[in-house]
Order: structure tokens, then C-alpha cells, then sequence
């Protein structure tokens, strides 16, 4: 058993601030982060045996983190904002990120401040690498909404990012 307790303690410090910075783009309060962070790691040691070795330790342990913090943001009942009021879906390839000299601390900061579905979609788009389909899967959404969200995400972030740099001028 004491064997066990260090293995444990290993992996925590090897991916417990990894874990905490994707339950924290997703929930944006950093309580709820730490409390979904410390009940990922139980579930994992928990639930241990049931990981097969088809994939590393960390992307099974990310997909419990991404999964509870989705189930703190049901309980704060986030809403998606319904595809039906929109005529077209822009061409994702339309914004340009690179004409924007940003430190990454404010893109983070502006971030922060989006609605809790695009900050979400976004997040896991463009930060944690899923697809429009496996978002869908994940938030049990449309993949319609999904790209919609994060089209929308993408222009409320780009305006947040331009009203910061008026305020700055």
C-alpha cells in the first residue's frame, strides 16, 4: 500500500497543474478548478484498473478533468445559445490572429471573459485540441452549435482584445 501512496504522489506532481489549467479555462472560477481537479485525481486512482494502456496515463486522467469540469458547468446550468437564430456560419478561416501582437497573459485574460459556453467550445477547440464532432460528443450539443459557438467565441474575443487596445492607447 505504501508503495502505491508514492506512485500516486508522483503522478499527482506530475500532472496536477497541467490538470488544474484545463479545468480552469473551462470553469473560470479557480475553486471549482481545484475541487474538480482533486476529484479527477480520486476517480483515477480509484478507478485505475479500468485504465487500459491504449492511451498514455495523462489523456485518460485530462478526458476525467474535461468531463467533471462539464458536469460543474451542467450544475451551473450554462447554456448554449441556440443555432436557429442564425442565418450563416462565417468561414472559420476569415480571422486572422497573426495581425494581433498580443501577450499571451491578455488573450488569457480576454478569454476569462467570455460567456461560459464559447469560453468553453473555444477552450476545447483551440487549447485541448478536439474536433467540432468529439466537442459535440463531449458537451452533448450539435456540431452545428458547437461551430457556431466558436465562431461566435472567436469574434467576442476578438472584440474584447480590440476594446482592451483602445483602452490602452
Amino acid at each position: 500500500m505504501q508503495g502505491s501512496r508514492a506512485a500516486q504522489f508522483e503522478l499527482y506532481k506530475l500532472y496536477a497543474k497541467a490538470m488544474y489549467n484545463v479545468a480552469l479555462r473551462i470553469l473560470n472560477y479557480e475553486e471549482e478548478a481545484e475541487d474538480v481537479l482533486q476529484e479527477a485525481f480520486l476517480d483515477a486512482f480509484t478507478r485505475i484498473v479500468d485504465f487500459r494502456q491504449e492511451t498514455t496515463f495523462g489523456l485518460w486522467l485530462k478526458q476525467i478533468v474535461i468531463n467533471k469540469s462539464i458536469n460543474y458547468l451542467r450544475k451551473r446550468r450554462m447554456e448554449f445559445v441556440s443555432t436557429d437564430e442564425i442565418s450563416e456560419v462565417p468561414d472559420e478561416d476569415s480571422f486572422d490572429y497573426s495581425e494581433m501582437q498580443l501577450q499571451a497573459e491578455e488573450i488569457r485574460q480576454a478569454i476569462t471573459q467570455l460567456p461560459d459556453g464559447y469560453r468553453v467550445v473555444l477552450s476545447l477547440y483551440l487549447l485541448e485540441g478536439y474536433d467540432h464532432e468529439e466537442i459535440a460528443h463531449i458537451l452533448k450539443i450539435s456540431e452545428n452549435t458547437s461551430r457556431t459557438q466558436y465562431m461566435r467565441a472567436k469574434k467576442k474575443l476578438k472584440s474584447i482584445l480590440e476594446m482592451k487596445g483602445m483602452r490602452d492607447e
